[in-house]
């Protein structure tokens, strides 16, 4: 539903113009302008946070059977969600934040990309530096084993499941946050590149050597960083 609502976005920015204006004029925006920015961006974040967050979801579905009733349990599960809903809305609102400044510096284009090499250069160095950073590595363990998470955060009843739900969702978001800024490098609105970070998102909390990954995309990261600083 996510990617069928940013397909749709898509399609009609692009036949009222109004992200070629947006883009080209560096002038305040409307309120609509700015709901319409931040709703992409919240259905953005769940598109591509989703599939990496099921696991969790379907085990603590699984785990709260044996703990509450029916009624208790659907609705620990829906704050659970919830809080992870309520994350990805408030970074896409950092996100919508950063892009309007961007936009009246005159630094992104049409496409909702970057025009100048030192931003694109430093989004690249920071995304490919944080992929080495201890901080990364414990979001990234904790993402990586639901298990172990539920088994040294567990909270009882139906509050338990908002505090667990805001816990694990801040760990998802320490592992990706960096990944988005690199939205404003391949444009905000190339859902090819939305997919394809989507993708390793998932990759890299499911695969084996999922932390090698990340670190071997964040060497790849850097040498393109370093690649623009020298161009």
């Amino acid at each position: 539903m996510a990617w069928w609502l940013l397909l749709r976005m898509a399609e009609d920015m692009a036949a009222t113009g109004s992200m070629l204006a947006m883009a080209a004029m560096p002038m305040p925006w409307a309120a609509r302008d700015a709901l319409l920015m931040l709703a992409m961006w919240a259905v953005m974040m769940v598109g591509m946070m989703l599939p990496g967050a099921l696991p969790m979801f379907l085990l603590y579905q699984q785990m709260l059977r044996r703990y509450l009733d029916p009624p208790e349990r659907r609705l620990a599960l829906l704050l659970f969600c919830l809080a992870y809903l309520l994350l990805w809305a408030a970074f896409g609102l950092l996100a919508t934040a950063l892009q309007w400044g961007l936009e009246q510096l005159a630094l992104l284009d049409p496409q909702l990309r970057s025009n100048n090499r030192w931003l694109a250069a430093a989004l690249l160095l920071t995304a490919g530096a944080y992929q080495w950073s201890p901080t990364k590595a414990a979001c990234l363990a904790h993402c990586r084993g639901p298990v172990a998470f539920l088994l040294s955060h567990w909270r009882p009843g139906i509050g338990g499941g908002w505090r667990m739900g805001l816990a694990h969702a801040a760990y998802c978001l320490g592992c990706c946050w960096a990944l988005m800024g690199l939205l404003f490098v391949a444009g905000v609105m190339n859902l090819l590149w939305v997919a394809a970070i989507g993708a390793y998102v998932l990759l890299e909390k499911t695969l084996p050597l999922g932390l090698w990954l990340g670190r071997c995309t964040g060497l790849l990261l850097i040498a393109g960083g370093t690649a623009l600083l020298l161009a």
